[in-house]
């Protein structure tokens, strides 16, 4: 062994793992935490490329989870608001959806416009308080009733479904059936009503820094990948090895099944991210734009800097174009897309310049190691041995987050830390 064997080592420096350590360390104890990658954050992440703040994938934040409310600073991450609610493109014209309680000055113009009938936004109000108040799950026959029977039970029209909804619900789980579990549904729909939807001023990467930030006494060692656990002991791909009274698997779940030696599930969500620079905004305002038409390669975008302005250089915009499931092979996606584009924008799109693709493989947990029901407890896998992640819980940020506490909660109370330390 090198050194003295810490309490605690949390493996993976993710927004878990990290919530996970800080909750340890804010209990007096100091974890050992060791992550693979050359810096913090897991799959939230942000690239300062020429002046650019290009997140890992397209990125928001939820200011209505309710983990995020509990745990972040807000006025350091200083955030920047969408607009709340989106901009549909059909039939050759961009058309604003706004949450009439949020923006009422939009009400007339949501209410009477084309995206969905007068009784699909009536629909809408009762979904939203059913999310709001936990009750959508004991309406639609259970919490594990998939998103798109959800839909069908509220009796949206197939015109709202196809131009509005699943635009935006595939951008939110990267589903586009649409078998996400209803509990999980509930959870996020409630969010995204009642709070704002925004981005740091610094990047999505900012809210991993902060979690960091915040430890305190806890270490935190990068480009320290792990090959194998032992109980509570550890063994690096270094060779180096280290023992503690507790163990916690914070990495993705596929890093979680391999290090407990069992196939991954699954292969995760893939989100497919295009950036561009463009001198102007093709549109003006902090708009998600979503594609209402079934066809093409583009399920939404949105131009950052106008979010943000601190995502692009001063003169220059930035846009990211989140594209469907179904799109071509990827030497020809960018092509594809410019192309699609430019039946949006005309010439302008002649001007933007291509910065990059994330393709993100795994950006969300599989469906099938999701929980049919919202979990209640921590997962022990065996002595001193316990997991926290976002596909422990629902599979967001805000999950991650509420899975990193509990398990520092209870590993706490295993170690006999009182609550005031």
């Amino acid at each position: 062994m090198s050194g003295s064997a810490p309490h605690v080592i949390v493996i993976g420096a993710g927004v878990a793992g990290l919530a996970c350590a800080r909750g340890l360390a804010n209990r007096g104890v100091a974890p050992l935490v060791l992550e693979a990658a050359d810096s913090v954050g897991g799959r939230v992440r942000t690239d300062v490329v020429n002046g650019y703040r290009l997140d890992r994938g397209f990125q928001v934040l939820l200011a209505g989870y309710p983990e995020v409310s509990r745990q972040l600073d807000f006025p350091s991450l200083r955030f920047q608001p969408f607009h709340p609610g989106a901009s549909v493109r059909w039939q050759g014209a961009f058309h604003r959806l706004s949450n009439p309680l949020r923006q009422p000055l939009d009400a007339s113009a949501t209410l009477l416009g084309p995206i969905g009938s007068l009784g699909d936004k009536l629909r809408m109000v009762r979904l939203t308080h059913d999310a709001q108040h936990k009750t959508l799950c004991q309406h639609v026959g259970g919490p594990s009733t998939s998103t798109r029977d959800v839909l069908a039970s509220y009796g949206f029209s197939e015109a709202m479904c196809r131009r509005f909804l699943f635009p935006f619900l595939h951008g939110v789980f990267l589903d586009e059936a649409l078998a996400t579990p209803a509990w999980i549904f509930e959870h996020i729909w409630a969010s995204f009503t009642q709070g704002a939807v925004v981005l740091p001023q610094e990047g999505m990467g900012a809210i991993p820094q902060q979690l960091a930030t915040g430890l305190h006494s806890a270490s935190v060692r990068m480009n320290a990948p792990v090959a194998e656990i032992d109980g509570t002991r550890v063994t690096l791909v270094s060779g180096e090895r280290l023992a503690a009274d507790v163990v916690v698997l914070a990495t993705d779940w596929s890093t979680a099944a391999t290090l407990q030696g069992t196939p991954p599930p699954s292969s995760g969500r893939m989100a497919i991210t295009v950036y561009y620079s463009a001198p102007q905004p093709p549109l003006s305002g902090p708009w998600l734009v979503l594609n209402g038409e079934e066809e093409g390669p583009v399920n939404h975008l949105c131009v950052l800097s106008e979010v943000a302005p601190s995502y692009a250089p001063a003169g220059r915009s930035l846009i990211a174009v989140s594209l469907r499931t179904r799109t071509p092979e990827p030497d020809q996606q960018e092509s594809a897309v410019r192309r699609y584009l430019a039946e949006w924008f005309g010439g302008a799109v002649d001007a933007w310049q291509y910065l990059r693709t994330d393709r993100v493989t795994s950006s969300l947990p599989p469906l099938n190691v999701l929980r049919p029901t919202a979990p209640t407890s921590v997962c022990e896998l065996r002595s001193g041995l316990f997991a926290c992640g976002d596909y422990l819980s629902t599979g967001t940020l805000d999950g991650a987050l509420w899975s990193g506490r509990i398990t520092a909660d209870a590993i706490a109370e295993r170690l006999g830390v009182p609550q005031s330390a």
